[in-house]
């Protein structure tokens, strides 16, 4: 398989990315006298919460929208930082420019395979959020076609994994495409503007793509797609476990809440992303499922057990031993197990 890293914006996108990251990381890399007592003060083990949010986890923007954790943290300064995509929010977990980030569940294995000390605290979505995609007129209708064809895709992600699944489930080889390693929206731009023949696409740029730029989604399999992992580093789980409820707590509200008001939900993921309502809805009422327990457990470890060997053949992850590490460490439902909604100020 041949990747090969193009496009200035996604360069661009990139570095700004890691300048935001190291900023945070700066600011909250170690906990200095001064913010030992005020965390003392305020009764929390820390004083300040770093954690993300992103458009393809729409329970992280409604809790940073209602205020929940700024209300009930009193005392805690609450930091929110943008994550593009899966493996951003991975990149900020290695840095430790957030305590807590969201991926997909293929992308949180890869990360703790490949030694990034992570714990999966809770889920916060089923999701059928990948897809590969041809633009408008395109002669492209299943996976066999994609062969000696140029397909974007974010390693790390969800959908570069999806892209997997897909090519060994139709029998094309890695060598058989070429992989443009774009970040997501650059991949939206390459496909309608007919720099790549395909994409491997995320909502809700891939329904932005498909209801406004008429582009098809030609392969769906909702059982390629993995989980909502919320994931916090280690160190933040062992010494500030009071934080991490909280988190989890919200994530439980914001659960409830969002079943209990799906227009609502819609209408907060149109103003966070800059789509229009009818892209928004389609992602929220039609492709994700959030009436689930946060829990996570063995049917998401038997999930990953079909992606993980995957990663190990396209040399994602040196060996199944370290998958078979990573999947017994990854796990930790302790805190979705005693999540309680109602800790949680309004």
């Amino acid at each position: 398989m041949k990747i090969r890293r193009s496009l200035s914006l996604a360069a661009a996108a990139t570095a700004a990315a890691l300048v935001l990251s190291a900023c945070v990381a700066g600011e909250g890399s170690q906990t200095t006298q001064t913010e030992a007592q005020g965390a003392a003060d305020s009764g929390w083990s820390k004083d300040t919460l770093n954690i993300d949010w992103a458009t393809y986890s729409p329970l992280s923007i409604i809790i940073k929208e209602k205020g929940w954790l700024e209300e009930t943290l009193d005392g805690v300064t609450v930091n929110w930082l943008q994550s593009a995509g899966s493996n951003k929010a991975n990149e900020a977990l290695r840095a430790n420019a957030v305590d807590v980030g969201s991926t997909a569940g293929s992308a949180a294995l890869l990360a703790r395979a490949n030694g990034s000390p992570i714990k999966t605290i809770a889920l916060y979505s089923q999701p059928e959020w990948a897809a590969l995609v041809a633009p408008a007129g395109s002669d492209i209708t299943s996976v066999e076609d994609l062969r000696g064809k140029q397909v974007a895709a974010t390693k790390g992600t969800d959908p570069y994994f999806f892209l997997l699944q897909a090519l060994q489930e139709h029998g094309v080889g890695l060598d058989e495409i070429t992989v443009e390693n774009l970040q997501h929206a650059d991949g939206r731009t390459a496909l309608e503007t007919d720099a790549v023949d395909a994409w491997s696409g995320l909502d809700p740029m891939m329904a932005v793509s498909e209801l406004e730029a008429g582009s098809t989604l030609f392969y769906r399999n909702i059982d390629f797609n993995t989980y909502g992992f919320l994931n916090a580093t280690e160190d933040f789980v062992t010494k500030h476990p009071d934080l991490a409820q909280v988190v989890v707590d919200a994530y439980e509200k914001a659960r409830q809440y969002a079943l209990e008001n799906l227009d609502e939900t819609a209408e907060l993921l149109a103003e966070a992303s800059g789509v229009s309502i009818e892209v928004a809805e389609k992602v929220i009422k039609e492709r994700t499922n959030l009436d689930l327990a946060l829990v996570p457990g063995d049917k998401q470890i038997a999930v990953l057990e079909v992606v993980g060997p995957i990663f190990v053949e396209s040399g994602d992850v040196a060996s199944h031993s370290d998958l078979d590490t990573a999947l017994d460490e990854l796990l930790d439902p302790s805190f979705a197990e005693k999540a309680d909604p109602s800790t949680i100020a309004e």
